[in-house]
């Protein structure tokens, strides 16, 4: 902290104290220290408040992954490649801005990556106001007007449209859109291209102008907050404010349910927006705060009565010194077995961990008969808190005892195989299959859609509007299930005299079916015990989190870190974040029992799946996966312990080097700091 004082000497002028060793500096009305002060206290401000942005809106966007499937009525697949847009942007323009760094304007070009992220959150919304009201697959039904009962099972079901809204019709060109995910699409790049500037210019900003202990990490708490909106959105109608929600006949729980995706998209829109302010009023750079006893005072010029901080000139760009030493350095990493083995370990842990992301939403939804809604409130309040305090906690042990590689190495690989045989007991939380009458439970003791009991009712097998009957099995439509006639309205209508009820052993009393899939008893018991499991697992995994991490730092030579940063990074993102989400959802749609039916035909968004199946799937391909991992992380620890025997030549260098660094710290002047690069005790900080 830096104190203007008056001075005692002369009255009209003033000092600038350095509060370290107390001597003073005579600065004629000089203001400058606060100055600098505020601008790097704005800055700090600015970019925690960047880096919750865009945790916020990228978590939202996570959580919306089933809603925006049911709304355009798209495949998982295609709600991976949506999801993958983000990293293709982001790692469009990612190694330009990490090798430019503190050769631009660091702040201003932070700015108008917030920018981007807020036009590519806004861009994403403008379906919803080009599609017009949503219209979820419901039949038709032919109306008694002496009775006021409706009925299903009847010629007349069989002649209107898949689609109805009693109120509502609807050409088929607006309807269908079929390209109009292609706008959430572009969003998400754009999102992409504009996180990519404020995670290296950012850090590298701070590192150059601020001491060590005020680079401290921040956002952790925007996931979060994502994940809590995107629960609230969920729980509300798609098209809430200009339908009567009363008037809906379906509840979130089911598979045509779509929440207020857009809604969230915007409030992440203005975040990003206002996040983008602060960065157009900061410098290009600032004196480093604290740097020597002058506060750098050889940059500061008097003239008369005012004064003024002379800015170190920008840096000129080469380019051919850079190409020229690339190879080289890119030879001499990969040249590195712990390197190479560290890689291959955190591609396969970046497709585990994205798949897990993007459908454990969906996965719960199809498992344990919860909503997507609260799915998503249950990530963003246990999984998530959990995983970050593992993360911290991991980091502290780090410190605390002060671990060397070889002890790290071990922490991580016994965290990780605790973790793996966690998950391995997902497989034990099962639950029972949803039958639904012609997919999973026979007719008559066949797998067909169509029975004697509703042979006359001529039902269309492309719809799904399905009700559960008093036997326990859901039917299809009340048509399947060969209703006759109803009572009630809406969400409460109930049907009568459904003839393949009766059929299967309930008596004439007992022959009615509500709206909705059955409820599955036995799944909602289960839930407690698998979120239990699931809130240890994420615990485990993110305590070796922070080992693993620093495993690179101290395995590479300190003029490589920079570089092994950007190398690990886009491995991860090229071969986990970009197709995980791809693949996984291509496997899960394969497991899709039923698919719904656009209005004007085609095949829509998943109805019901095989939840069998859908589990062997996709809790198979997570342990598979892992299981990999864990054959990583035994071959890594070998390395490891081969390399850096205790009194070997590789240990003596780590400590030697660690001194120098710590003497560094204190004496050497001011350094240019590539973003990403810091040697492993500023590692250790930052990771803590």
């Amino acid at each position: 902290m830096i104190f203007k004082v008056p001075s005692h000497q002369n009255h009209s002028d003033s000092v600038v104290v350095n509060p370290r060793t107390w001597k003073s500096i005579p600065v004629k009305n000089c203001y400058f220290a606060n100055s600098i002060i505020f601008s790097l206290q704005i800055f700090l401000g600015a970019l925690a408040f960047s880096f919750f942005a865009k945790g916020f809106s990228g978590s939202y966007m996570k959580s919306m992954s089933s809603q925006i499937e049911r709304r355009f009525e798209i495949s998982s697949s295609i709600v991976g490649i949506i999801d993958g847009s983000f990293e293709i942007g982001n790692l469009m323009i990612m190694v330009l801005v990490s090798y430019l760094g503190p050769r631009v304007h660091r702040p201003k070009i932070i700015a108008v990556g917030c920018l981007i992220m807020s036009a590519g959150a806004f861009l994403s919304v403008m379906p919803q106001f080009l599609m017009g009201r949503y219209n979820y697959e419901r039949i038709t039904v032919s109306v008694d007007n002496s009775s006021k009962s409706v009925s299903a099972c009847s010629p007349a079901s069989s002649e209107g449209p898949a689609v109805t809204d009693a109120t509502e019709t609807l050409s088929c060109e607006k309807t269908t859109n079929s390209y109009l995910w292609l706008f959430v699409l572009v969003g998400n790049l754009l999102r992409g291209i504009g996180e990519a500037p404020i995670m290296p210019l950012g850090v590298s900003y701070i590192d150059d102008f601020s001491k060590e202990e005020n680079s401290a990490s921040s956002g952790m708490f925007g996931p979060t907050l994502g994940f809590l909106l995107g629960s609230f959105c969920a729980s509300l109608w798609v098209d809430v404010g200009a339908v009567d929600v009363d008037a809906i006949s379906i509840n979130p729980k089911d598979s045509r349910w779509v929440g207020a995706w857009w809604l969230g998209l915007l409030i992440c829109g203005t975040v990003n927006f206002i996040a983008s302010l602060p960065f157009w009023f900061l410098p290009y750079s600032l004196p480093k705060e604290g740097e020597n006893e002058n506060l750098k005072i050889s940059h500061l010029s008097v003239q008369g009565d005012h004064c003024k901080i002379d800015t170190p000139a920008q840096p000129q760009l080469k380019f051919s010194e850079a190409a020229k030493d690339f190879l080289p350095a890119l030879r001499k990493l990969f040249g590195n077995p712990v390197f190479v083995v560290f890689i291959f370990l955190t591609i396969l842990q970046y497709n585990s961990l994205v798949g897990i992301i993007t459908y454990e939403p969906k996965f719960m939804e199809q498992q344990f008969n919860v909503s997507v809604a609260k799915a998503i409130f249950l990530i963003g309040v246990i999984l998530l808190p959990v995983t970050i305090l593992g993360m911290f906690l991991g980091g502290f042990l780090i410190k605390k005892f002060k671990l060397h590689i070889t002890e790290m190495t071990k922490f991580a690989c016994v965290t990780f195989i605790v973790a793996y045989l966690l998950n391995l007991l997902y497989f034990a939380c099962s639950c029972e299959a949803l039958q639904v009458a012609g997919l999973t439970a026979p007719y008559s003791g066949k797998h067909i859609y169509m029975a004697s009991c509703n042979a006359e009712c001529n039902c269309k097998v492309d719809q799904w509007d399905p009700v559960c009957g008093d036997n326990g099995i859901t039917y299809m439509t009340a048509c399947f299930a060969g209703c006759k006639s109803s009572s009630g309205t809406g969400r409460n209508m109930v049907f009568h005299n459904c003839s393949c009820v009766q059929g299967q052993g309930l008596g004439l009393g007992n022959s009615s079916a509500v709206l909705g899939q059955c409820q599955r008893e036995s799944c909602t018991k289960v839930f407690p015990y698998f979120l239990a499991l699931q809130t240890a697992c994420a615990f485990f995994l993110a305590l070796g989190g922070t080992p693993t991490y620093m495993i690179m730092f101290r395995s590479v030579s300190p003029d490589l870190k920079s570089f092994a940063v950007g190398i690990e990074t886009l491995g991860g993102r090229v071969l986990g974040g970009l197709p995980a989400p791809i693949y996984f959802g291509a496997l899960i749609d394969k497991t899709c029992l039923k698919w719904g039916t656009k209005s004007c035909g085609g095949s829509g968004s998943c109805r019901v799946y095989d939840t069998k199946e859908f589990r062997n799937v996709y809790l198979g391909l997570i342990a598979g996966l892992r299981a990999g991992c864990c054959l990583l992380y035994l071959v890594l620890s070998v390395l490891i312990m081969k390399r850096f025997k205790p009194d070997g030549k590789e240990m003596t260098d780590i400590k030697n080097a660690e001194r120098s660094a710590s003497k560094e710290l204190d004496t050497a002047n001011k350094r240019e700091i590539l973003p990403g690069s810091r040697t492993s005790e500023e590692s250790e900080e930052t990771y803590m």
